[in-house]
């Protein structure tokens, strides 16, 4: 794959471009308050730019689960508790920052005496029991995991260039599997539209939100008019004489009947709230927490194919206009920051295809495969696959750090393309993520010994009015539910799969291992 040559903006401009402004609730109307002044402007103090540009936005922290690539089967339960554990810590903390900000500017060292070195002890002790875990079922205690209970702050600008349009791994396997480099997100668009314009210094008591209707974004430089970004979508990998051509489209609705639950069955099974935002589901209709591979079975399906009992989730899109929803007093929602309209998509179009370079092999009976990151703002952006585009310009361009301003008449598009590559063995692995792989995506061809099977894409599509940017602000944002400290970043967008069918349906097309009449 080539590299990224996309020329680094210049830190002024960056400052310029993470600059935000504060959206709040207040009463029944809505409060803007410019936040963040341009480091050069003559009518700010030193003292006070400096305290904002200084403020602590968000926290970040390793990502201990990325951690454990292998998990003894008899310690996973209690593994999978710890480390849902430890997302809750993180979203405490998060919380105690948010609420705390006249204490942070009294006190330069509140965020770190009262919130961080706090949370690095209770990381400390989870990380503790998961060794413990590990040594109790007869295996060696994880080395990589030391070192990763102490967590930063991070400031705005921090964040937007960690999540926000620079050169931090955009090229993986997944985002260049469809072509999407992501080359044109800076061009121009972000800093002309983007780019705060404050004409007020904020004083030293300003809070620290950092844009959106809760204070945790987005903000006018997560939005670009996507008429004005370059062209960047790249062409998909040539069919070779070994190519699996077939198709299957499965029809399972929008979630029209509102199927939400906030938790996480497969990365932390047996919490309650372990997505800690809200989840639109399609297809298995009983899929929660608690949910096991025979519920999976007993679960009837929104699908017209009834044979498709898989799952299919995703975070919702909230439309940011100062409306609440059902879930804005409720964990995962409103108090975890993700509040505003919930959006059902008008289309979901859910399909299999083919590999380019070889015949598939079916998917095993519950698969699962998470694609994207929902922690890309702390992460970085390795394992990022998220892919925005609208109606009309999906050939052209899609961005993933960035939401498109769509024109009139044209509406947002989310789209997934899954890893199409598998082990041959796991159904599922400790950090959801080596038991399944990208192809190349210059030649379509699984490296390592893995397989190809089908891979699921998936296109969601939302009318939603364009939001306005004024003088650094955004106006009617939209954004996806995520960790409440992910700041609703784009990029965080991320998907969720089980396979579950029955009647043979894994063996359609454009799996080819038992070739019949319906293959083509």
């Amino acid at each position: 794959m080539g590299r990224n040559t996309r020329k680094r903006r210049s830190p002024l401009a960056v400052r310029a471009v993470a600059a935000s402004a504060a959206l709040a609730i207040g009463g029944g109307g809505l409060i803007w308050a410019n936040f963040y002044a341009s480091a050069h402007e003559t009518n700010s103090s030193p003292n006070t730019t400096k305290a904002a540009a200084a403020q602590v936005a968000t926290i970040s922290c390793p990502d201990v689960g990325q951690k454990l690539t292998s998990v003894p089967a008899n310690a996973k339960s209690n593994v999978d508790t710890e480390l849902a554990t430890l997302d809750k810590q993180i979203t405490e903390a998060y919380a105690r920052l948010a609420s705390s900000r006249q204490a942070q500017t009294n006190d330069a060292g509140f965020v770190q005496n009262a919130i961080l070195s706090p949370l690095k002890d209770k990381r400390t002790a989870v990380i503790g029991r998961i060794k413990i875990d590990f040594t109790r079922v007869g295996a060696a205690a994880p080395t990589t995991l030391d070192g990763l209970a102490a967590c930063t702050g991070t400031t705005a600008d921090q964040a937007q260039t960690t999540a926000g349009g620079q050169n931090n791994g955009q090229n993986n396997g997944g985002q260049n599997n469809n072509g999407q480099n992501n080359g044109g997100q800076n061009n121009g668009g972000q800093q002309n539209n983007g780019g705060a314009s404050a004409s007020a210094a904020p004083s030293a008591s300003a809070p620290a939100n950092i844009g959106g209707q809760a204070g945790n974004g987005p903000v006018a430089a997560d939005f670009v008019d996507i008429t004005k970004v370059a062209a960047n979508v790249q062409g998909k990998p040539q069919k070779g004489a070994n190519a699996s051509r077939g198709t299957f489209t499965t029809q399972c609705g929008v979630n029209a009947n509102k199927n939400h639950n906030t938790d996480n069955v497969i990365v932390a099974p047996g919490v309650t709230n372990g997505a800690h935002h809200l989840h639109d589901y399609v297809g298995n209709q009983k899929v929660n927490a608690f949910s096991s591979n025979q519920t999976f079975l007993q679960g009837g399906t929104s699908c017209q194919n009834k044979s498709d009992l898989s799952s299919y989730y995703w975070p919702v899109v909230r439309l940011q206009n100062g409306t609440q929803d059902f879930d804005q007093n409720a964990d995962g929602g409103g108090k975890e920051g993700n509040v505003g309209k919930i959006l059902t998509p008008v289309q979901a179009q859910i399909k299999y295809v083919g590999s380019p370079a070889s015949k598939v092999v079916a998917m095993p009976q519950f698969l699962r495969i998470i694609t994207g990151d929902a922690k890309t703002t702390t992460n970085g952006l390795a394992n990022a696959n998220a892919h925005w585009s609208c109606t009309g310009f999906e050939n052209k361009v899609q961005l993933t750090t960035q939401y498109p301003i769509c024109p009139q008449g044209s509406n947002v598009v989310r789209t997934f393309a899954f890893q199409s590559c598998w082990d041959g063995q796991n159904i599922d692995s400790a950090n959801h993520r080596t038991h399944v792989a990208f192809a190349d995506p210059a030649s379509g061809v699984c490296g390592n010994g893995f397989k190809a099977i089908p891979q699921l894409t998936m296109r969601l599509v939302y009318k939603i009015a364009p939001p306005v940017l004024q003088n650094g602000v955004v106006k009617n944002a939209y954004a996806v539910d995520g960790f409440p400290e992910q700041l609703h970043k784009s990029a965080t967008d991320h998907d969720d799969f089980i396979s579950v069918t029955t009647g043979g349906l894994a063996n359609k097309p454009p799996t080819l291992t038992n070739p019949g009449p319906q293959s083509r």
